[in-house]
């Protein structure tokens, strides 16, 4: 695959370096992703010099090498390999390689050995060892009382590492450039294998969708305490709830272990009320915002997917740990003889849906039928693990919720939302968020669904699948974020509750949308719509994911 660095960072499986080139100046970084999108990203900002002479370079970029040549001379080149987690690789041939760093106080470079430096860097609690392999490494970083005024280092034709680590250095043998390369080439082949399945229409799709999942893994460290799936190395890193269970259905069936990672990243992370963080990263847990339960939905299906989400040992896990969480919003986001409310739109996932723009609390209809079934799912869980008394117990709160989902929020014009200490009714009901009830189909009226999917096909329903504002709205906006652009978690629950409640046929219309959508739009963060086109961050991870999942689902069926 030729990759694009300005829309999809360079990086590896379980690396936190990467290196992307901003969109509109063409600067081109090293980057680590430790502390999450909050925290400074950039180390180093390349430039490519020959004879003094900054020079245009040509970019060329695989899934696991990273090449920049002169224009006028392209036997001259710097070569990047990450072939170990932690360790930058970096060949400079005909090229004299600048590094200029983006430091702040307390920042220090030191040289420990000749042709080694450690780089102390306070703000992400990292460290880093530059060294020259072979080559000719120099180094202009005068001190100034607390650390050094600048930082700017020359490499020239050889093999140079830059390696990064928390606390102490461990000498080591490195490979060679070439061997090295050579070994994540195994690597990411090994992986891709999994996704691929020759189908040369959606190849470009299945390429950029492999490598974004791949190399959006970044290993145990801090916080972290196994493998986890970033949302991107681009601007979105740290694993969020709701869309980790995304990326857990896709690996549930080739790398069942790294999708129960996911899961259980917030599992453990649960807090004494039932929540779940909103999102993770190696240094930093926010609790800010709660999701709405998918787990269990997710847990349903990858115990389809695989026999090793049946264990005993890991059903028990989820299940007890859904039942807090279930709790939570019982005992903290319900008031007395009411539905469970949100707080923010963020709760939900859907940030700014127009569902949200008159204030808060509110009580949502999607937020309900995830917590119906989510007792539903419970039901099962128990009767699998024994526990007969407790699944009754939850198909009767499964009844009384479903009871009160339709006398509170739903009238002869659909589903509706609540808002504010007297619940009053919303009298918006132009976003899609509205019509997410369908993932309770099984439980809907015949009537009540049917007007559901009518609302789909007419008002939501474009070239390229489900918008999320009505087009009709006075509230769609352009890159409007939740109000219009195309999303592919909702795609894909839309997608699969209209197969299982009887809608096959619009269910693999918007499937096949939503493939052919990729090829316009890559595996952006979310979809213009009318045009295709990727918005916001363009190396989305749970896009990849659904398309992946999709992508499978169309060829089984063929």
């Amino acid at each position: 695959m030729n990759l694009d660095i300005r829309e999809i960072p360079f990086s590896r499986f379980g690396s936190y370096f990467c290196i992307s080139m901003e969109r509109d100046c063409k600067d081109v970084y090293i980057r680590d992703v430790h502390g999450g999108d909050e925290a400074p990203s950039r180390l180093f900002k390349l430039e490519f010099l020959q004879d003094g002479q900054t020079k245009d370079v040509e970019v060329e970029a695989t899934e696991t090498s990273l090449t920049f040549r002169i224009k006028e001379d392209p036997s001259s080149y710097v070569e990047f390999i990450i072939p170990e987690e932690d360790e930058l690789h970096i060949e400079v041939n005909g090229i004299e390689l600048r590094l200029t760093d983006k430091k702040v106080k307390y920042d220090s470079l030191m040289e420990i050995e000749d042709g080694m430096y450690e780089y102390h860097i306070y703000p992400k609690e990292l460290k880093l060892m530059i060294m020259k392999l072979e080559g000719e490494m120099t180094v202009h970083a005068p001190w100034k009382i607390i650390g050094n005024d600048f930082i700017d280092i020359r490499m020239n034709n050889g093999h140079f590492v830059i390696e990064s680590y928390r606390t102490v250095y461990q000498k080591k043998d490195y490979l060679p450039f070439n061997e090295g390369k050579q070994q994540v080439e195994r690597i990411y082949h090994e992986w891709f294998g999994k996704f691929s399945n020759g189908d040369e229409t959606y190849l470009p799709s299945i390429e950029r969708a492999s490598y974004i999942t791949w190399s959006s893994v970044v290993h145990p460290h801090g916080i972290l305490k196994d493998y986890a799936m970033y949302m991107s190395k681009l601007w979105m890193y740290n694993i969020w709830s709701w869309d980790n269970c995304f990326n857990a259905l896709n690996l549930g069936k080739h790398y069942p272990e790294l999708a129960y990672a996911q899961l259980e990243a917030f599992i453990d992370k649960q807090d004494e009320s039932g929540a779940y963080p909103d999102f993770i990263n190696d240094k930093y847990i926010s609790y800010n915002c709660v999701k709405p339960p998918i787990f269990a939905l997710a847990y349903e299906k990858l115990m389809e997917i695989n026999d090793y989400f049946q264990e005993q040992t890991r059903l028990r896990k989820v299940y007890e740990s859904t039942k807090r969480v279930a709790l939570y919003f019982e005992n903290y986001r319900t008031y007395p003889n009411r539905l469970p409310h949100y707080k923010h739109g963020n709760d939900s996932g859907w940030d700014n849906a127009s569902l949200f723009h008159v204030g808060m609390p509110v009580e949502a209809p999607d937020l309900a039928s995830f917590l119906i079934r989510t007792y539903d799912i419970l039901a099962n869980f128990a009767e699998k693990l024994g526990e007969v008394e407790q699944a009754n117990l939850f198909k009767q709160k499964a009844d009384s919720l479903y009871e009160l989902l339709m006398d509170r929020l739903h009238d002869e014009n659909g589903f509706f939302g609540r808002v504010g200490k007297n619940a009053e009714k919303i009298s918006i009901r132009s976003s899609l968020i509205l019509r997410l009830p369908v993932i309770i189909g099984y439980r809907l009226d015949e009537k009540v669904m049917a007007r559901l999917v009518a609302d789909l096909e007419t008002d939501f329903e474009t070239q390229f699948g489900l918008a999320t504002e009505s087009l009709t709205s006075p509230y769609h906006k352009e890159n409007g974020y939740w109000l219009g652009p195309i999303w592919a978690p909702v795609t894909y629950l839309f997608i699969d509750s209209l197969r299982k409640y009887g809608y096959e046929k619009i269910a693999n219309r918007v499937r096949d949308k939503f493939l052919e959508l990729t090829l316009v739009g890559g595996m952006a963060e979310n979809f213009d719509p009318l045009t295709g086109k990727g918005l916001v961050d363009t190396s989305f991870t749970w896009t990849s994911s659904v398309f992946l999942l999709l992508h499978e689902d169309k060829w089984l069926e063929e």
